[in-house]
C-alpha cells in the first residue's frame, strides 16, 4: 500500500485456499451509512465473492454491520455492492471468469485518500496437497530463519 491509505480488513483466509493470479484496486458504491460502520471495521467477508451480471462487478456475501446511532433509514446489512471499475477492467476480468476455474475474491478493503477502496484477487481455488505444500514451505522457511539468527549470536 502506499501513502495516504488505511487498512479497515485483510483476508487472509483467501490466500491458504486461493491461489492469487492477478489483483486490482476497485471502487465501491456504499451508502452513508456504510461507510461509517467501514470506519468503524464492522465489516465481515470471509466467504464475500465477486460475479459479473449485465456487465457490471458485483460483491457478493459481504456483510456490513447497521449502524447503531443511524436513524430509520439504515441500509440492509447483506446487500450486493456494486464494484467501481473502468470498462476495459471489467471487460478482462469477464474474460479470465470465465475461463474454467476462477473467481474474484476481495482481498482486502481500505481507504485511499478517504474513499473506500477493494483489493479484488483473481484467483484460482487450491487443492488440498498445494495447501500443505505451503505449510510445509512456510514451516521450513521458520526453521532456516531461526537457525540463522541462532548462528549469528
Amino acid at each position: 500500500m502506499s501513502e495516504g491509505t488505511k487498512i479497515i480488513a485483510v483476508n487472509r483466509k483467501a490466500r491458504h485456499d486461493y491461489t492469487v493470479d492477478d489483483r486490482c484496486e476497485c471502487g465501491i458504491e456504499l451508502l452513508g451509512t456504510e461507510v461509517k460502520s467501514f470506519r468503524d471495521g464492522k465489516i465481515s467477508f470471509p466467504d464475500a465473492w465477486a460475479e459479473a451480471a449485465q456487465g457490471e462487478i458485483w460483491l457478493r456475501s459481504l456483510h456490513v454491520a447497521e449502524n447503531p446511532f443511524s436513524s430509520i433509514f439504515n441500509h440492509d446489512s447483506d446487500r450486493k455492492k456494486r464494484l467501481l471499475l473502468h470498462k476495459q477492467e471489467i471487460k478482462r476480468l469477464i474474460r479470465k471468469v470465465e475461463e474454467k476455474g476462477y473467481t474474484l475474491i476481495p482481498l482486502s478493503f481500505y481507504f485511499k485518500k478517504g474513499r473506500v477502496k477493494v483489493e479484488l484477487g483473481l484467483c484460482k481455488g487450491k487443492k488440498l496437497y498445494d495447501k500443505r505444500a505451503d505449510i510445509r514451505d512456510r514451516d521450513l522457511k521458520r526453521d532456516i530463519s531461526r537457525e540463522f539468527r541462532h548462528g549469528l549470536h
